[in-house]
């Protein structure tokens, strides 16, 4: 299952967004146009739809609360509201909808309260809140009924979908120092600071067969790589293990406190992408990897996703990532500030987009150079 349609009003940089989502969607735009915020859209709906350690309440705190998250040039409107369409293909009719709007409570109130909740099947809808229940108790709607066992035995399986969501942002150095960070770990490990730890919780079967796709990409990516290996130290603690074909004995091997950045970016990479079969979620993964390398995650990713059923939202600066033919201008989301909030539409709405690709220019010639700042030309860095 894929979210084929998103929709979505008064989420930060976005008054309104309504748009169709592929199996591969890339998220392009400059720099503070909400590619990152985008994004968290689906991981806001991963963090409500859990059962224990999450929920509504929780997820806007974790978010700084609902006037950190309300679009600031939304007006007078005080609802966030977003809404998600599940279905097999993009372009299938959708097997579920699920919506919800939320808005801060009155003065006084701390909580933050539903103004509804909705669940389709097809066209039946199972679910339409504020029922009479809430009615009788307006306490009832601090929670959703997605993250109660009780009440969405009906649409369970949207909730589990939405758990499997997938978001790693591996920062090298919170790997290489974390002995000497030892800091507090953020819920879901966002930047990999557990990474090890998330590779070593697999069975080991599974995780046996994910490093020896890792290592055959790693053969061709990195020179005179030769394996990867998953250890643990004589306290217990997991570690990666590189061997290198070299003509020092004492050299021929090295934890991950010595990989490179690159190298530690692009095995986060290809983990999540193996790691779940529901939205998995990059973010700007061009970030540290060879240009030849970053050419082709486009059609590897691809790959991926069609032989594991996962779809994949890319955000990205990058020209080079977009440079594969086989991009077509649904598969990309141009964001562009406004004065009323940042527009997203598909790159095919645009028809000097659609007559560029048509005569056989790429995404990445086509697309990019519309996100760039109009004035970059006269940039200057201060002396």
């Amino acid at each position: 299952m894929i979210i084929n349609r998103l929709i979505a009003k008064n989420w930060r940089n976005f008054q309104q967004i309504n748009v169709p989502l592929r199996e591969r969607q890339f998220i392009v735009g400059p720099n503070a146009s909400g590619k990152s915020n985008l994004l968290d859209i689906f991981r806001f709906l991963r963090d409500i739809a859990k059962a224990e350690g999450g929920g509504l309440q929780k997820a806007i705190n974790d978010r700084g609360g609902v006037s950190k998250i309300r679009c600031l040039s939304v007006g007078q409107d005080p609802e966030i509201a977003i809404e998600i369409h599940i279905a097999d293909t993009p372009d299938a009719s959708a097997m579920w909808r699920y919506s919800i709007g939320f808005r801060q409570a009155d003065l006084g109130h701390c909580q933050t309260h539903l103004t509804y909740e909705r669940v389709w099947r097809e066209d039946e809808l199972l679910l339409d809140r504020p029922d009479a229940d809430d009615n009788e108790d307006p306490d009832r709607l601090t929670q959703t009924a997605l993250e109660q066992i009780a009440a969405n035995a009906k649409f369970r399986e949207i909730g589990g979908f939405l758990r499997n969501v997938t978001y790693l942002h591996l920062v090298p150095q919170l790997i290489r120092f974390a002995d000497s960070i030892q800091g507090k770990i953020i819920e879901d490990d966002p930047f990999g600071q557990a990474f090890l730890e998330r590779v070593a919780g697999v069975h080991p079967s599974t995780r046996h067969a994910r490093l020896k796709r890792i290592e055959r990409t790693l053969k061709i990516a990195v020179p005179q790589f030769e394996k990867l290996e998953f250890i643990r130290d004589n306290r217990g603690r997991p570690h990666l293990q590189a061997h290198y074909s070299h003509w020092r004995s004492n050299e021929q091997e090295q934890h991950e406190d010595q990989f490179s950045d690159g190298m530690l970016r692009l095995i986060g990479l290809l983990w999540s992408l193996l790691e779940s079969n529901s939205v998995i979620l990059l973010e700007e993964p061009e970030l540290s990897l060879n240009m030849g390398i970053v050419s082709k995650l486009a059609p590897s990713i691809s790959r991926l996703q069609r032989n594991r059923g996962s779809q994949v939202l890319v955000s990205t600066q990058s020209d080079v990532l977009l440079i594969e033919p086989g991009i077509d201008g649904r598969e990309v989301l141009m964001l562009t500030p406004s004065k009323e909030g940042t527009v997203v539409k598909p790159s095919s709405d645009f028809d000097d987009v659609c007559v560029l690709l048509k005569n056989g220019f790429t995404v990445g010639e086509v697309v990019l150079p519309q996100t760039h700042p109009k004035h970059i030309g006269g940039l200057v860095l201060p002396e």
